[in-house]
């Protein structure tokens, strides 16, 4: 598993790192096993022949020589990783790997003489580092943009090659994190979030509830943003949107910060939210909502393997319509949910929206538009009774992926679930509870496997769904 670390300006330092002891003495035997240079001297093995500072000058001269101006941040680094399960690769095998990663990345092609000088550091039997500097010797910069997605499909290679286990694949589905400049912009301004949370969110909630384009684009401009529209320039139709924040300015506040869709999520372009349409529906009570829930969980429990996308992707936006909508003693909890489960609903390679628990989704959706006088009408029990119907299709969610071996789909579907396990309880007690295994009948459900991947053993899902980690995790440059 390649992971690419944050970019830097200490050479030193992080080979200092790599070839020290580690923060808990973990660091076993830190040596080279390949770098731009066969011959190079390792530091740790022949220190009387290069040490340590003598190896980060040499990979900083190419950036050094520069006529130029240099960029800032001229440390490029990340971890190749194995499976706890696979077996040790020699030092051999992972030079091949590293020669191979910095070659796909763009750091140093195949018979590229100019190539950004790099040393692959072993200091642990199941991962290398690598550290490369970003400055050909040909005084140009290297072009590494989509660096890690070429890596990760070199590493598909290398796991049929070496026998290792297969990672899980590679479906572009995950959340879109602002970047570090983004947050310390937000810091500045006084924000809670970056420009691009807020966007996410408000641009998720319209894509919902909209009915078509018009509806789309007209929602997000009542919720107060700037919007930009794209139209094809034969036919003059829309065919793209950008969104800005008012007063989100660059360039010294001369033009707004724009975000198109597929930038905010990959399922927020305007064509991915044109699937998502449906008429508009007459409204319904917050009851009758979280009966068609109920339906929709029952038809979702025996999808197939491509019928179930369109299903998945509408529940996504009944959670995001009942994060707005929820009541203020569980918003907090439901909102969390939404996000939770927001890469679950995009089903990996589905680029179809059918689905037979689709429509009852969609209208509870239509139905929770108006849902903040009925819930305070209906009270707690409604609340409740829609919480546990939304929990049971997540349920019915979490085994869905499970089944179609979708893993990260699967990890976050089951962190949804026990986030709304919380709000119920919320709802019934008025104070969180260190369980909520007993407010919830406990459940099986069992999913039709994918009928082209023959049979799959999937164990039933019952009760309370083990809530997925959410602690901090120690970054590429701090990987063990």
């Amino acid at each position: 598993m390649p992971k690419k670390g944050e970019q830097g300006a200490d050479t030193a330092g992080l080979l200092a790192y790599l070839f020290g002891p580690g923060d808990r003495d973990e660091h076993t035997d830190p040596h080279i096993v390949a770098a731009w240079d066969p011959a190079l001297p390792c530091p740790a093995r022949t220190p009387d022949r290069m040490t340590l500072s003598a190896l980060g000058l040499l990979l900083d001269a190419p950036v050094d020589a520069l006529r130029g101006p240099k960029p800032a941040e001229h440390v490029w680094h990340a971890s190749i990783r194995n499976a706890p399960t696979d077996r040790t690769l020699t030092d051999t095998e992972w030079a091949t790997v590293a020669a191979e990663m910095v070659a796909v990345a763009g750091i140093a092609p195949h018979g590229d003489e100019h190539g950004c000088r790099w040393v692959a550091v072993r200091h642990a039997p199941d991962h290398i580092h690598i550290v490369a500097t970003l400055a050909r010797r040909d005084g140009r910069g290297p072009r590494i943009r989509g660096d890690i997605l070429r890596m990760h499909t070199a590493a598909r290679t290398f796991e049929t090659a070496l026998g290792l286990e297969p990672m899980s694949p590679l479906d572009t589905t995950a959340r879109r994190a602002p970047a570090t400049g983004e947050k310390e912009k937000a810091d500045r301004r006084g924000l809670s979030e970056p420009a691009r949370e807020t966007l996410q969110r408000t641009v998720r909630q319209a894509a919902a509830l909209a009915t078509d384009t018009t509806d789309f684009l007209n929602r997000l401009r009542d919720a107060g943003l700037r919007v930009r529209e794209h139209h094809n320039a034969t036919t003059g139709a829309v065919d793209g949107y950008a969104v800005a924040l008012p007063g989100d300015r660059a360039d010294h506040g001369t033009r707004p910060v724009w975000f198109s869709g597929r930038t905010l999520a990959y399922d927020l372009s305007l064509p991915r939210i044109r699937e998502r349409y449906e008429p508009a529906l007459t409204p319904a009570d917050i009851t009758r909502a979280h009966t068609r829930i109920r339906e929709a969980a029952v038809l979702l429990a025996r999808a197939g393997r491509t019928e179930g996308a369109g299903d998945v992707a509408a529940l996504g936006d009944l959670l995001t319509v009942a994060a707005a909508v929820s009541p203020a003693t569980v918003r907090a909890h439901v909102r969390a949910a939404a996000a939770a489960f927001e890469q679950a609903s995009r089903a990996p390679g589905a680029r179809t929206l059918d689905g037979t628990a689709r429509t009852r989704f969609k209208a509870a959706t239509r139905a929770l538009e108006h849902a903040p006088r009925t819930a305070r009408g209906g009270g707690a029990p409604a609340v409740l009774n829609l919480l546990l119907a939304l929990v049971e299709a997540i349920e019915a969610a979490t085994a869905w992926h499970r089944a179609q071996h979708h893993r990260a789909q699967t990890t976050a579907a089951a962190q949804a679930a026990a986030l709304l396990r919380e709000a119920a309880d919320l709802t019934t007690t008025g104070t969180p509870a260190h369980t909520t295994a007993s407010r919830t009948t406990s459940r099986t459900v069992r999913v039709t496997p994918a009928p082209e991947r023959g049979p799959v053993p999937l164990p039933p899902v019952t009760g309370v769904p083990p809530r997925s980690p959410t602690g901090p995790h120690p970054g590429p440059g701090r990987s063990r």
